[in-house]
């Protein structure tokens, strides 16, 4: 399985930016899909996920601001940031949760850059 993320960049604080993270290759069934970020010293930290039930949770830095959202037929799930902040500027990668025969396996995309200046 292979997780292709793209839409960070560069913007200014309120600013807003859609990223977009495409699975393929032999996917199975996909429990969760998800938003990570992280920052230079830091660990990495949860921003979004998604359940194939739909069920949604964020970061409490990040609700109201950011939505996740997946389209099931094309294994892609997005995220949208509205209002970004300074404190929003990380690498962000994407999360794919599958379960198979019992084994849960972990992918994760190669990152993507977003920076936020005031």
């Amino acid at each position: 399985v292979q997780l292709q993320a793209s839409g960070g960049g560069s913007v200014q604080t309120g600013g807003s930016l859609r990223l977009s993270c495409a699975a393929s290759g032999s996917i199975f069934s996909i429990n969760t899909m998800g938003w990570y970020r992280q920052v230079p010293g830091k660990e990495r930290e949860l921003v979004a996920s998604i359940t194939n039930r739909d069920v949604v949770d964020y970061a409490d830095s990040v609700k109201g601001r950011f939505t996740i959202a997946v389209d099931s037929a094309k294994n892609t799930v997005y995220l949208q940031m509205n209002m970004l902040k300074p404190e929003d500027t990380a690498v962000y990668y994407c999360n794919l949760l599958s379960t198979v025969r019992l084994t849960e396996y972990v992918y994760w995309g190669q990152g993507t850059l977003v920076t936020v200046s005031s």
